[in-house]
Protein backbone atom coordinates (compact mmCIF):
# COMPACT_ATOMS: atom_id res chain seq x y z
CA UNK A 1 0.00 0.00 0.00
CA UNK A 2 0.92 3.45 -0.45
CA UNK A 3 1.35 6.25 2.06
CA UNK A 4 2.01 9.91 1.63
CA UNK A 5 2.17 9.55 5.32
CA UNK A 6 4.85 7.21 6.77
CA UNK A 7 4.82 8.33 10.53
CA UNK A 8 2.96 6.18 12.68
CA UNK A 9 1.31 7.45 14.64
CA UNK A 10 -1.46 6.11 17.88
CA UNK A 11 -5.07 6.94 16.78
CA UNK A 12 -6.90 9.86 18.97
CA UNK A 13 -9.68 11.43 18.62
CA UNK A 14 -11.11 14.00 16.21
CA UNK A 15 -9.87 17.04 16.79
CA UNK A 16 -11.66 20.24 16.37
CA UNK A 17 -11.07 22.61 13.41
CA UNK A 18 -8.91 25.69 14.44
CA UNK A 19 -7.22 23.91 17.72
CA UNK A 20 -3.79 22.89 18.49
CA UNK A 21 -2.98 19.48 18.81
CA UNK A 22 -3.53 19.69 23.05
CA UNK A 23 -1.58 19.25 26.12
CA UNK A 24 1.88 18.42 27.14
CA UNK A 25 0.14 15.55 29.37
CA UNK A 26 -2.32 14.03 26.89
CA UNK A 27 1.23 14.22 23.93
CA UNK A 28 2.73 11.94 27.15
CA UNK A 29 0.07 9.59 26.95
CA UNK A 30 -0.07 9.68 23.15
CA UNK A 31 3.69 8.70 23.46
CA UNK A 32 3.02 6.08 25.55
CA UNK A 33 0.01 4.78 23.40
CA UNK A 34 2.16 4.47 20.58
CA UNK A 35 4.96 1.95 22.21
CA UNK A 36 1.91 -0.75 22.43
CA UNK A 37 2.26 -3.70 20.46
CA UNK A 38 -1.21 -3.48 18.75
CA UNK A 39 -2.41 0.19 18.90
CA UNK A 40 -6.29 0.47 20.38
CA UNK A 41 -7.79 0.63 17.60
CA UNK A 42 -6.30 -2.05 15.80
CA UNK A 43 -6.74 -4.19 18.48
CA UNK A 44 -10.61 -3.11 18.44
CA UNK A 45 -10.45 -3.26 14.18
CA UNK A 46 -9.06 -6.85 14.90
CA UNK A 47 -11.56 -7.59 17.27
CA UNK A 48 -14.36 -6.85 14.84
CA UNK A 49 -13.14 -8.54 12.13
CA UNK A 50 -12.60 -11.88 14.47
CA UNK A 51 -16.36 -11.32 15.72
CA UNK A 52 -17.93 -11.81 12.46
CA UNK A 53 -14.96 -14.51 11.01
CA UNK A 54 -15.11 -16.28 14.32
CA UNK A 55 -18.71 -16.81 14.22
CA UNK A 56 -18.28 -19.07 11.10
CA UNK A 57 -14.94 -21.10 12.52
CA UNK A 58 -15.51 -21.29 16.33
CA UNK A 59 -12.98 -24.55 16.09
CA UNK A 60 -9.97 -22.00 15.44
CA UNK A 61 -11.05 -20.09 18.65
CA UNK A 62 -7.75 -21.37 21.37
CA UNK A 63 -8.29 -21.97 24.98
CA UNK A 64 -6.92 -18.94 26.61
CA UNK A 65 -7.08 -16.97 23.33
CA UNK A 66 -10.93 -16.18 23.70
CA UNK A 67 -11.25 -13.96 20.43
CA UNK A 68 -8.86 -16.56 18.50
CA UNK A 69 -6.71 -13.62 17.97
CA UNK A 70 -3.86 -15.68 17.58
CA UNK A 71 -5.31 -18.58 16.13
CA UNK A 72 -6.90 -16.35 13.45
CA UNK A 73 -3.98 -13.60 13.37
CA UNK A 74 -2.88 -14.59 9.31
CA UNK A 75 -6.36 -15.23 8.40
CA UNK A 76 -7.30 -11.67 9.38
CA UNK A 77 -4.67 -10.16 7.62
CA UNK A 78 -4.93 -12.72 4.65
CA UNK A 79 -8.31 -10.97 4.43
CA UNK A 80 -6.93 -7.64 5.03
CA UNK A 81 -4.87 -7.97 2.53
CA UNK A 82 -7.61 -8.91 -0.41
CA UNK A 83 -9.44 -5.97 0.66
CA UNK A 84 -6.13 -3.57 -0.01
CA UNK A 85 -5.57 -5.90 -3.43
CA UNK A 86 -9.97 -5.06 -4.40
CA UNK A 87 -9.34 -1.47 -3.72
CA UNK A 88 -6.23 -0.46 -5.54
CA UNK A 89 -7.95 -2.84 -8.26
CA UNK A 90 -10.78 -0.21 -7.74
CA UNK A 91 -8.04 3.11 -8.45
CA UNK A 92 -6.68 1.09 -11.67
CA UNK A 93 -10.25 0.91 -12.94
CA UNK A 94 -10.66 4.67 -12.24
CA UNK A 95 -7.35 5.53 -13.53
CA UNK A 96 -8.56 3.81 -16.73
CA UNK A 97 -11.77 5.24 -16.97
CA UNK A 98 -10.63 8.88 -16.57
CA UNK A 99 -8.26 8.63 -18.88
CA UNK A 100 -10.63 7.03 -21.58
CA UNK A 101 -10.98 9.72 -23.96
CA UNK A 102 -6.98 10.16 -24.09
CA UNK A 103 -6.87 6.50 -24.74
CA UNK A 104 -9.53 6.59 -27.21
CA UNK A 105 -8.13 8.92 -29.64
CA UNK A 106 -4.66 6.72 -29.44
CA UNK A 107 -6.26 3.39 -29.84
CA UNK A 108 -9.19 4.16 -32.40
CA UNK A 109 -6.40 5.60 -34.32
CA UNK A 110 -3.94 2.89 -34.35
CA UNK A 111 -7.12 0.47 -35.04
CA UNK A 112 -7.35 2.59 -38.52
CA UNK A 113 -3.73 2.87 -38.68
CA UNK A 114 -2.85 -1.13 -38.26
CA UNK A 115 -5.88 -2.27 -40.02
CA UNK A 116 -4.01 -3.18 -43.24
CA UNK A 117 -1.23 -5.54 -40.14
CA UNK A 118 1.55 -4.54 -41.57
CA UNK A 119 4.09 -1.79 -40.65
CA UNK A 120 5.46 -0.53 -43.11
CA UNK A 121 7.03 3.08 -43.46
CA UNK A 122 3.20 4.73 -44.24
CA UNK A 123 1.94 3.02 -40.95
CA UNK A 124 4.89 4.70 -39.09
CA UNK A 125 4.36 8.09 -40.49
CA UNK A 126 0.65 7.57 -39.26
CA UNK A 127 1.47 6.46 -36.12
CA UNK A 128 4.20 9.41 -35.54
CA UNK A 129 1.47 12.04 -36.49
CA UNK A 130 -1.41 10.06 -34.22
CA UNK A 131 1.30 11.03 -31.16
CA UNK A 132 2.12 14.40 -32.02
CA UNK A 133 -1.78 15.21 -32.12
CA UNK A 134 -2.00 13.19 -29.05
CA UNK A 135 0.15 16.32 -27.50
CA UNK A 136 3.16 13.78 -26.96
CA UNK A 137 5.19 16.33 -29.75
CA UNK A 138 7.67 15.68 -32.14
CA UNK A 139 10.45 14.43 -30.12
CA UNK A 140 8.72 12.00 -28.28
CA UNK A 141 6.91 10.90 -31.26
CA UNK A 142 9.77 9.97 -33.03
CA UNK A 143 11.22 8.83 -30.16
CA UNK A 144 8.02 5.95 -29.36
CA UNK A 145 8.13 5.35 -33.07
CA UNK A 146 11.64 4.25 -33.87
CA UNK A 147 11.05 1.94 -30.52
CA UNK A 148 8.29 0.62 -32.41
CA UNK A 149 9.53 -0.04 -35.37
CA UNK A 150 12.37 -2.06 -33.68
CA UNK A 151 12.07 -5.56 -34.69
CA UNK A 152 8.91 -5.48 -36.60
CA UNK A 153 9.30 -3.00 -39.53
CA UNK A 154 7.56 -4.01 -42.26
CA UNK A 155 5.91 -6.96 -40.48
CA UNK A 156 2.66 -7.99 -40.05
CA UNK A 157 1.84 -6.84 -36.93
CA UNK A 158 -1.65 -7.14 -34.38
CA UNK A 159 -2.42 -3.89 -33.16
CA UNK A 160 -2.42 -5.51 -29.29
CA UNK A 161 1.58 -6.00 -30.08
CA UNK A 162 2.21 -2.04 -31.13
CA UNK A 163 -0.10 -0.71 -27.64
CA UNK A 164 2.05 -3.27 -25.61
CA UNK A 165 5.18 -1.66 -27.29
CA UNK A 166 4.17 1.63 -27.24
CA UNK A 167 3.30 1.31 -23.43
CA UNK A 168 6.66 -0.19 -22.57
CA UNK A 169 8.60 2.55 -24.18
CA UNK A 170 5.80 5.34 -22.96
CA UNK A 171 6.63 3.96 -18.99
CA UNK A 172 10.21 3.86 -19.75
CA UNK A 173 10.27 7.60 -20.31
CA UNK A 174 7.65 8.23 -17.22
CA UNK A 175 9.36 5.85 -14.96
CA UNK A 176 12.24 8.37 -13.69
CA UNK A 177 9.96 10.89 -13.03
CA UNK A 178 7.78 8.91 -11.02
CA UNK A 179 7.73 9.98 -7.37
CA UNK A 180 5.28 9.05 -4.37
CA UNK A 181 6.05 11.91 -1.68
CA UNK A 182 5.74 11.07 1.82
CA UNK A 183 5.03 14.28 3.31
CA UNK A 184 6.12 13.48 6.76
CA UNK A 185 9.79 13.27 5.87
CA UNK A 186 12.12 16.05 6.47
CA UNK A 187 11.52 19.28 8.53
CA UNK A 188 7.72 19.49 11.13
CA UNK A 189 6.33 21.12 10.08
CA UNK A 190 7.04 20.64 5.95
CA UNK A 191 5.20 23.36 4.37
CA UNK A 192 4.06 22.24 0.92
CA UNK A 193 3.02 25.58 -1.65
CA UNK A 194 0.88 24.81 -4.65
CA UNK A 195 1.13 27.08 -7.42
CA UNK A 196 -0.58 27.17 -11.04
CA UNK A 197 -2.79 29.12 -13.91
CA UNK A 198 -6.18 30.42 -13.30
CA UNK A 199 -8.71 27.01 -13.59
CA UNK A 200 -6.44 24.68 -12.83
CA UNK A 201 -6.86 22.63 -9.65
CA UNK A 202 -4.70 23.91 -7.44
CA UNK A 203 -7.34 24.50 -4.62
CA UNK A 204 -9.72 20.77 -5.18
CA UNK A 205 -5.66 19.31 -5.08
CA UNK A 206 -5.10 20.91 -1.92
CA UNK A 207 -7.87 19.82 -0.48
CA UNK A 208 -8.00 15.70 -1.72
CA UNK A 209 -4.66 15.49 -0.58
CA UNK A 210 -5.46 17.56 2.75
CA UNK A 211 -7.96 14.40 3.21
CA UNK A 212 -5.76 11.98 2.93
CA UNK A 213 -3.22 12.96 4.79
CA UNK A 214 -5.54 13.59 7.90
CA UNK A 215 -7.01 10.12 7.76
CA UNK A 216 -3.46 8.55 7.99
CA UNK A 217 -3.17 10.81 11.27
CA UNK A 218 -1.37 14.25 10.06
CA UNK A 219 -1.93 17.43 11.48
CA UNK A 220 -2.70 19.85 8.38
CA UNK A 221 -2.72 23.04 8.62
CA UNK A 222 -4.77 25.06 5.31
CA UNK A 223 -4.03 28.17 3.82
CA UNK A 224 -6.56 30.04 1.86
CA UNK A 225 -3.44 31.96 0.24
CA UNK A 226 -5.62 32.54 -3.06
CA UNK A 227 -7.31 35.94 -1.22
CA UNK A 228 -8.33 37.15 -4.80
CA UNK A 229 -11.31 34.78 -5.18
CA UNK A 230 -13.72 34.33 -2.19
CA UNK A 231 -15.15 31.07 -3.46
CA UNK A 232 -11.80 29.57 -3.20
CA UNK A 233 -11.46 30.60 0.36
CA UNK A 234 -14.32 28.72 1.33
CA UNK A 235 -13.94 25.81 -0.66
CA UNK A 236 -10.89 25.25 0.68
CA UNK A 237 -12.40 25.94 4.23
CA UNK A 238 -15.25 22.95 3.36
CA UNK A 239 -12.11 21.03 2.16
CA UNK A 240 -10.47 22.01 6.25
CA UNK A 241 -14.16 21.07 7.80
CA UNK A 242 -13.42 17.33 5.80
CA UNK A 243 -10.61 16.93 7.02
CA UNK A 244 -10.54 18.26 10.44
CA UNK A 245 -7.75 20.46 9.56
CA UNK A 246 -6.35 23.88 10.86
CA UNK A 247 -7.49 26.49 8.77
CA UNK A 248 -6.01 29.78 7.97
CA UNK A 249 -7.67 32.80 6.23
CA UNK A 250 -8.15 36.72 5.64
CA UNK A 251 -10.45 38.82 4.17
CA UNK A 252 -10.21 38.98 0.59
CA UNK A 253 -7.98 41.43 -0.91
CA UNK A 254 -5.49 40.80 1.92
CA UNK A 255 -1.58 40.68 1.07
CA UNK A 256 -1.31 36.91 0.32
CA UNK A 257 2.47 36.77 1.73
CA UNK A 258 1.23 37.90 5.01
CA UNK A 259 -1.03 34.93 5.47
CA UNK A 260 1.35 32.62 4.34
CA UNK A 261 4.01 33.98 7.54
CA UNK A 262 0.74 34.03 9.47
CA UNK A 263 0.15 29.82 8.46
CA UNK A 264 3.21 28.83 9.09
CA UNK A 265 4.44 30.95 12.35
CA UNK A 266 0.98 28.96 14.08
CA UNK A 267 1.82 25.73 12.79
CA UNK A 268 4.77 26.02 14.04
CA UNK A 269 3.60 27.40 17.26
CA UNK A 270 0.98 24.45 17.19
CA UNK A 271 3.45 22.24 16.42
CA UNK A 272 1.43 20.60 13.47
CA UNK A 273 2.94 18.38 10.88
CA UNK A 274 2.10 19.98 7.63
CA UNK A 275 0.94 23.08 6.27
CA UNK A 276 -0.54 23.51 2.99
CA UNK A 277 -0.31 26.24 0.93
CA UNK A 278 -2.92 27.89 -1.73
CA UNK A 279 -2.11 30.91 -3.98
CA UNK A 280 -3.97 32.85 -6.43
CA UNK A 281 -3.98 31.30 -9.94
CA UNK A 282 -1.84 33.51 -12.01
CA UNK A 283 -0.88 33.58 -15.51
CA UNK A 284 2.64 32.99 -16.70
CA UNK A 285 2.88 36.04 -18.49
CA UNK A 286 1.75 38.18 -15.91
CA UNK A 287 4.77 39.68 -14.91
CA UNK A 288 3.45 41.89 -11.42
CA UNK A 289 1.58 38.46 -10.43
CA UNK A 290 4.20 36.28 -10.53
CA UNK A 291 6.56 38.94 -8.61
CA UNK A 292 3.92 38.47 -5.66
CA UNK A 293 4.75 34.53 -5.92
CA UNK A 294 7.89 35.08 -5.45
CA UNK A 295 7.33 37.70 -2.11
CA UNK A 296 5.16 34.63 -0.34
CA UNK A 297 8.28 32.89 -0.94
CA UNK A 298 10.41 35.59 0.53
CA UNK A 299 7.71 35.49 3.52
CA UNK A 300 8.01 31.83 4.15
CA UNK A 301 11.96 31.56 4.46
CA UNK A 302 12.10 34.47 7.19
CA UNK A 303 10.40 31.90 9.50
CA UNK A 304 12.18 28.83 7.95
CA UNK A 305 14.96 29.37 5.85
CA UNK A 306 14.13 26.09 4.03
CA UNK A 307 10.98 26.29 2.85
CA UNK A 308 8.84 25.87 1.12
CA UNK A 309 10.04 21.97 1.31
CA UNK A 310 7.98 21.34 -1.76
CA UNK A 311 6.32 23.64 -4.36
CA UNK A 312 3.80 21.36 -6.30
CA UNK A 313 2.99 22.91 -9.86
CA UNK A 314 -0.71 21.98 -10.45
CA UNK A 315 -1.05 21.56 -14.36
CA UNK A 316 -4.88 21.35 -16.04
CA UNK A 317 -4.55 18.36 -18.89
CA UNK A 318 -7.29 20.23 -21.27
CA UNK A 319 -4.48 22.99 -22.04
CA UNK A 320 -2.68 20.67 -23.97
CA UNK A 321 1.16 22.06 -25.23
CA UNK A 322 0.83 25.04 -23.26
CA UNK A 323 1.60 23.35 -20.16
CA UNK A 324 5.41 23.57 -21.10
CA UNK A 325 5.44 27.31 -21.11
CA UNK A 326 4.33 27.17 -17.46
CA UNK A 327 6.67 24.46 -16.36
CA UNK A 328 9.20 26.79 -17.69
CA UNK A 329 8.52 30.01 -15.67
CA UNK A 330 6.57 28.50 -12.63
CA UNK A 331 10.15 26.55 -11.88
CA UNK A 332 12.20 29.78 -12.17
CA UNK A 333 10.15 32.02 -10.37
CA UNK A 334 9.16 29.42 -7.57
CA UNK A 335 11.67 26.51 -7.81
CA UNK A 336 8.91 24.14 -8.85
CA UNK A 337 10.40 20.62 -7.12
CA UNK A 338 7.13 18.35 -8.23
CA UNK A 339 4.19 18.25 -10.50
CA UNK A 340 0.18 17.04 -10.16
CA UNK A 341 -1.53 16.97 -13.45
CA UNK A 342 -5.36 17.78 -13.29
CA UNK A 343 -8.88 17.17 -15.14
CA UNK A 344 -7.26 14.07 -17.58
CA UNK A 345 -10.47 12.36 -17.40
CA UNK A 346 -12.05 15.32 -19.25
CA UNK A 347 -9.20 15.76 -21.98
CA UNK A 348 -7.78 13.49 -25.13
CA UNK A 349 -4.73 15.74 -24.63
CA UNK A 350 -3.36 13.33 -21.56
CA UNK A 351 -0.68 12.45 -23.69
CA UNK A 352 1.22 15.80 -22.50
CA UNK A 353 2.46 14.33 -19.77
CA UNK A 354 4.63 11.93 -21.75
CA UNK A 355 6.11 15.21 -23.64
CA UNK A 356 6.31 16.53 -19.89
CA UNK A 357 8.63 14.01 -18.20
CA UNK A 358 10.82 13.64 -21.44
CA UNK A 359 11.76 17.23 -21.19
CA UNK A 360 11.82 18.36 -17.65
CA UNK A 361 13.96 16.90 -14.66
CA UNK A 362 10.62 17.10 -12.38
CA UNK A 363 8.69 14.71 -10.59
CA UNK A 364 5.50 13.92 -10.70
CA UNK A 365 3.52 13.07 -7.69
CA UNK A 366 -0.12 12.48 -8.63
CA UNK A 367 -3.13 13.01 -11.30
CA UNK A 368 -6.34 13.70 -10.98
CA UNK A 369 -8.91 11.55 -12.73
CA UNK A 370 -12.55 12.96 -11.00
CA UNK A 371 -13.95 15.16 -8.84
CA UNK A 372 -13.60 12.58 -5.33
CA UNK A 373 -10.94 12.80 -3.22
CA UNK A 374 -9.92 8.80 -4.40
CA UNK A 375 -9.86 9.96 -7.68
CA UNK A 376 -6.18 12.14 -7.20
CA UNK A 377 -3.86 8.90 -7.28
CA UNK A 378 -0.14 8.79 -6.77
CA UNK A 379 1.48 9.00 -10.01
CA UNK A 380 2.49 5.44 -11.14
CA UNK A 381 4.16 5.43 -14.93
CA UNK A 382 3.20 1.74 -16.02
CA UNK A 383 0.00 2.14 -14.86
CA UNK A 384 -0.48 5.65 -16.34
CA UNK A 385 1.19 3.84 -20.03
CA UNK A 386 -1.20 1.59 -19.95
CA UNK A 387 -4.12 3.29 -19.41
CA UNK A 388 -3.11 5.64 -21.81
CA UNK A 389 -2.37 3.72 -24.90
CA UNK A 390 -6.01 1.15 -24.08
CA UNK A 391 -4.26 -1.55 -21.91
CA UNK A 392 -5.99 -3.15 -19.03
CA UNK A 393 -3.33 -4.30 -16.12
Amino acid sequence: MILWWGRKKPVSGPKDVGTSRGSDAGKAASGDASKEAVPPQREEDTRKDLAASNASRPEEVEDGDPIGLRAAAARIEAERAARQAARETGLLQRLQEGLRRSSGKIAEGLGAILNRKRLDRAALEDIEDLLITSDMGPAVAARLTRSIATGRFDRDVSETEVKEALAGEIASILRPREKIVDFSDGPSPRIALFVGVNGSGKTTTIGKIAHRLAGMGADVTLAAGDTFRAAAVEQLRVWAERSNARFISRPQGSDAAALAYEAVSTAQKERRDIVLIDTAGRLQNRSELMDELAKIVRAIRKLDPSAPHDVILVLDATVGQNAHSQVEVFRGIAGVTGLVMTKLDGTAKGGVLVAIAETYNLPIHFVGVGERPEDLQPFDAETFARALVGLSA
